[in-house]
């Protein structure tokens, strides 16, 4: 059967097609369109995976959507008459698009591809279903116990299932608007970043301060249960009536306004992060123990928003409450495109599945790719200069030495990742020795604040030697420990101002906590990717290179974007960011090449950073 997966006009929309239960290609519309977090109808996205496949659209046997705008309905109706006179800003933010779109979506659907299956029918799944189906079908488990969490899908906010075979179930479900999710993204806000993509900042922030609002937190705000249950007290937030996250009294509560966007991030707001991150752990991990309670399944799979916060995930697994975890890459709301079309293959018409050792994510490489004659037009058009290298055993030596050499590699290879991360197929490659690299790469390639920490790409069969950790981390899902004979001493405290009230986190950033400094964070956390040959060959082979060059096994791997820009998608993506940025190499594919050889048309002294809007 052939099957496709929509998910849009929320956020960051995404299509998925699955042929057969296989995962055949998924990406995200943002990708396309180069708009970040793009939420519209996924028309480009839809248009790759039939391609890619070969197919039209009426060849497809289904057509699934990744939640149920009844049930949508039904909550927006009830939130409103429940708030009264409160409502106004509520219904006039949000009644034209429910009813303009939302509402809408078989013809959306009908309007873009035709006669668009063989029935001529849309499916819909529940939101956490999908969520749930995106996290279970792909593992390499026959029994799990079934973790998501997110804002809100419908009216469920958090469940807690279990997956066996070819079903699911969902046990337990927290309703809007009692939301982890939206008590993270409260915080996020609050502290001067983004909804929906600040949230990783927050996260990276986190370790910078102390837990110092915990218990305010959890006597003001959020009322937890020994079971992981949980209740908001609504008398902070205003995410139920308007655009605004929380209210006066919320600001009232954490010594007066919120953070402006771009303003000197004070030690409030590490502390902050520290004591949301810390609340959100403790939650998670008690919704863990009740999920192995009532399942007593002895692995745990998990999507949702608040699964792409690796940290909590970590502490689930150091708990060892399951013997296994695995999460969905696409853990947000792209990942509900391949979970509706999962379910439907699954749930709705009932095929049998066959479960493999290693998960059937395919590594997530589930993009579009490009040949070496595209490409090449493609540079020829531009006038780029270049080196085509038909050996990649010599290109990738090449890319390993400029990169011991403290240059900034661009790589561009295969088949594009589906989900937030870059894990070598569309990466921005760094030397982690570098105590200089985080800072760089940071404001020079960047454009983001020089605090964010980067990701370490190790070779998987090399991962223990550096990084406390027994498990792969394909996806970087996971935090780990460096080493502590690989530590340098260190401590943060020693660089609070005398008041407390603020910490100059420049130099912090600069001093070398590691042997491997640019990827290891001011708690020596690093959020951790293993690179196996099977997952990627081509990255693998490259951080070989760089293993017999420097006796390292690490490489720095950020993705290939800038600030507020989507990771790149196309060879002209890579090769406009490489040329507005510091980046010295790029590798499209076969071809290299490098920045000084460039004519300066190509606009590498523009300021690019305008051209997209903050994260």
């Amino acid at each position: 059967m052939k099957i496709l997966g929509l998910s849009c006009l929320y956020h960051d929309s995404a299509a998925a097609l699955c042929i057969g239960g296989s995962i055949a290609a998924a990406a995200q519309e943002e990708r396309f369109s180069r708009t970040k977090g793009d939420a519209g109808f996924p028309a480009k996205s839809i248009d790759y995976c039939l391609k890619s496949a070969g197919l039209s659209s009426y060849e497809l046997d289904a057509v699934a959507y990744y939640d149920n705008p009844v049930l949508t309905f039904d909550r927006w109706i009830h939130n409103n008459a429940s708030l009264g006179e409160e409502s106004y800003g509520m219904i006039g933010l949000t009644f034209e698009e429910l009813f303009s779109s939302k509402l809408w979506i078989h013809k959306l659907t009908e309007n873009h591809l035709g006669m668009f299956c063989k029935t001529g029918k849309l499916l819909v799944t529940k939101h956490h279903v999908a969520h749930a189906a995106s996290a279970f079908y792909p593992s390499p488990f026959e029994n799990a116990a079934i973790l998501t969490a997110d804002g809100v899908g419908e009216w469920a906010t958090t469940t807690i299932g279990i997956g066996n075979g070819n079903r699911i179930e969902l046990l337990r479900q927290m309703d809007f608007p009692h939301s982890l999710g939206l008590l993270y993204s409260s915080f996020t806000a609050f502290c001067g970043f983004k909804v929906n993509s600040g949230e990783y900042k927050l996260m990276g922030l986190a370790p910078y301060g102390k837990p110092v609002y915990s218990d305010v937190i959890k006597r003001e705000l959020i009322e937890i249960k020994p079971d992981g249950s949980y209740r908001l007290n609504m008398d902070y937030f205003s995410f139920d009536k308007g655009p605004m996250m929380v209210n006066s009294r919320f600001s009232e509560l954490f010594g007066g306004p919120a953070r402006i966007q771009e303003a000197e991030i004070t030690k409030r707001e590490m502390d902050l992060a520290a004591s949301i991150q810390q609340v959100t752990e403790e939650v998670m991990i008690l919704l863990a123990k009740t999920a192995r309670k009532l399942t007593d399944a002895e692995n745990l799979v998990m999507a949702g928003g608040v699964a792409l916060n690796c940290v909590a995930n970590s502490k689930i697994l150091r708990e060892n409450i399951f013997r296994d975890i695995w999460i969905q890459p696409a853990a947000g709301d792209s990942g509900g495109a391949l979970g509706a079309a999962l379910y439907a293959h699954y749930g709705h018409f009932g095929a049998e599945r066959t479960v493999t050792a290693r998960d059937a994510q395919k590594g997530s490489f589930l993009g579009p790719d490009f040949g070496s004659v595209e490409i090449k037009s493609f540079l020829d058009s531009v006038g780029a200069k270049y080196t085509e290298f038909p050996d990649n055993a010599e290109l990738y030596r090449k890319g390993a030495d400029a990169i011991a050499g403290g240059k900034v590699v661009g790589f561009f290879n295969g088949r594009m990742e589906f989900g937030p991360r870059a894990l070598g197929a569309r990466s921005i490659l760094g030397d982690p020795r570098n105590p200089d690299m985080q800072e760089r790469l940071n404001v020079k390639i960047k454009f983001r604040e020089s605090f964010r920490p980067f990701a370490p790409a190790v070779l998987a069969e090399k991962a223990s030697e550096y990084f406390d950790i027994d498990k792969e981390s394909p996806y970087m899902l996971f935090v780990a420990d460096v080493k502590h004979e690989r530590r340098h001493s260190f401590s943060i405290d020693d660089h609070n101002s005398s008041d407390g009230a603020s910490l100059d986190m420049l130099p912090i950033v600069k001093i070398a906590r590691s042997d491997i400094p640019a990827v290891t964070h001011v708690d020596f956390s690093a959020r951790l990717q293993t690179v196996s040959k099977e997952d990627n060959p081509d990255f693998h082979s490259l951080i070989t290179e760089f293993y017999k060059l420097t006796g390292c096994p690490v490489i720095i791997n950020t993705s290939f974007n800038v600030r507020g820009e989507p990771i790149v998608c196309t060879p002209e993506d890579a090769y406009r960011c490489f040329m507005h940025t510091d980046m010295d190499v790029l590798i499209l594919e076969d071809f290299l090449l490098l920045k000084e050889e460039q004519n300066a048309s190509g606009g590498s002294n523009e300021d690019w950073r305008g051209t997209y809007e903050l994260d």
